[in-house]
């Protein structure tokens, strides 16, 4: 089996995001606590998958976050053309995972059946539950079920030899995380399953949640697929832009190679 190739795409980051906001029982940390935003491309050979979309520089600056480049215009720096994409997996529906549809117009979103139930379901009906979801963001995944270019998955699924699916849940009803085959072994790429890696580390849960339970259970599961514990990707740890090299000095600081 060709391994696959793993790139983390930083667009974004929230660089004085106080530490109490990360997890739900106190931090002994006092300041700040940054996180960044990512999307991810999946390469082997000639087939190129992207893994979440982001958002844009209006919906992120709205937010309060700083938009640092267009996912779009990085994947572009890399020799990817995003209209070129076939196919791209939504980890999930939040704001900051399943923007910029316009960047990928032709390609097939693959998603889990709990994740747009949930996102249009009754849990919507409270603020609390919706506001990390983007109202048009949700229309325009309707609009591209009605069309024809959604695929749905019900759990664990393999979607190519090599590269899987599996719904974590916890944070969402539906968010799934990646397992990979690369050249350092099985590597997953968990998105908000574990935003740090102090959630994984430390067992202890984001405050945006749907279901505590799951999500601590998510972060043993998370580590049970992958070849080692350092091969668990969390989905906005500043840490990887340290940990993982940039593939060329012209991506220092934009784009870190995984695998």
């Amino acid at each position: 089996m060709e391994p696959y190739e793993v790139y983390a795409l930083k667009y974004a980051d929230h660089p004085n995001r106080p530490a109490a906001n990360n997890f739900i029982s106190h931090d002994d940390h006092d300041g700040t606590m940054p996180i960044d935003y990512f999307v991810w491309l999946i390469k082997q050979a000639s087939r190129h998958w992207i893994v979440d979309t982001g958002f844009s520089r209006q919906a992120g600056e709205s937010r309060g976050r700083r938009f640092l480049a267009c996912p779009g215009d990085t994947l572009k720096a890399m020799g990817v053309d995003p209209e070129g994409i076939s196919d791209v997996i939504i980890t999930h529906m939040h704001y900051d995972h399943c923007g910029n549809h316009h960047l990928f117009g032709d390609a097939r979103f693959h998603l889990q059946d709990r994740e747009i139930a949930y996102a249009t379901g009754r849990c919507m009906c409270f603020k609390s539950m919706r506001e990390a979801y983007d109202e048009e963001d949700v229309v325009t995944m309707v609009r591209r079920v009605h069309r024809g270019k959604a695929v749905f998955h019900d759990g664990d699924e393999e979607i190519a030899a090599g590269l899987s699916l599996h719904r974590i849940g916890g944070h969402t009803m539906g968010l799934q995380s990646l397992r990979i085959h690369t050249r350092k072994g099985w590597l997953v790429l968990a998105s908000d399953a574990a935003h740090l890696y102090a959630h994984m580390e430390q067992s202890r849960p984001f405050p945006i949640v749907y279901n505590v339970a799951d999500m601590l259970e998510g972060h043993q599961r998370l580590y049970g697929l992958a070849s080692s514990p350092d091969l668990v990707i969390p989905g906005h740890d500043p840490l990887v832009m340290k940990k993982y090299p940039a593939p060329s000095p012209e991506l220092e600081g934009r784009v870190v190679r995984l695998d």
